[in-house]
């Protein structure tokens, strides 16, 4: 027998994922010991959530290498340890997207009725919630990302970063992506969510959109 503990799938507009992932920091900034800092500790979130992370090696399946998994029983966030190129800039991106996850796709109460009837003594099948190193970004995978963006790049900070900042130069986005503690990648993706940066060419310059509608 399997207990499904993940949600059917739903759209979620883009503005209902910033939400979440900004009432979030709302809540942790209400604490003496969650306070936001930045650049985010994404397992600082985690924690405030309830969730442990922990970086270990995931073994491959029939479908191939398996980057991270949340166990939602155990309220436990796994990362591979074995697949490298989630280490550096990417590691705080991959568990803040894991995050997205527990938030828009674990559902709680199935959790709760879950553990009620295992503590009667019924064995029950859960299935741990997959992500993939080669994700084809669609459904709850974008989703997850898009909440990983806005956690770790919300728009009242992204501005404040901006702010005084020539979006055209590159020196100028590297350093927002230092302070935000952020791959460059990740944050030209978020800025050109935004309408901030309209598109980098294929000689690297940057099109911005005017300037007269740069932060709002």
């Amino acid at each position: 027998m399997s207990y499904p503990l993940i949600k059917p799938f739903k759209f979620l507009h883009k503005q209902q994922i910033e939400d979440k992932a900004v009432d979030i920091l709302a809540q942790m900034d209400k604490t003496s010991k969650y306070g936001v800092k930045w650049p985010l500790d994404a397992s600082r979130v985690a924690e405030f959530l309830g969730l442990d992370v922990v970086w270990d090696n995931i073994p491959d399946d029939e479908e191939g290498k398996i980057a991270a998994r949340i166990l939602p029983v155990e309220k436990l966030i796994e990362i591979n340890d074995s697949i490298t190129e989630l280490r550096g800039g990417f590691a705080e991106s991959t568990i803040a997207h894991e995050i997205g996850h527990w938030v828009l796709h674990i559902d709680p109460i199935a959790v709760t009725k879950y553990l009620q009837l295992s503590h009667k003594g019924l064995v029950i099948k859960v299935e741990p919630l997959l992500c993939r190193n080669d994700l084809i970004l669609q459904g709850i995978e974008w989703q997850a990302q898009y909440f990983a963006s806005c956690l770790l790049m919300p728009g009242f900070k992204l501005e404040q970063s901006c702010r005084g900042k020539e979006l055209s130069q590159w020196r100028h986005l590297y350093a927002i992506a230092d302070e935000l503690g952020v791959t460059i990648s990740n944050l030209i993706h978020r800025l050109k969510d935004t309408g901030w940066i309209y598109n980098v060419t294929s000689d690297k310059r940057i099109e911005l959109i005017s300037e007269a509608n740069l932060y709002g």
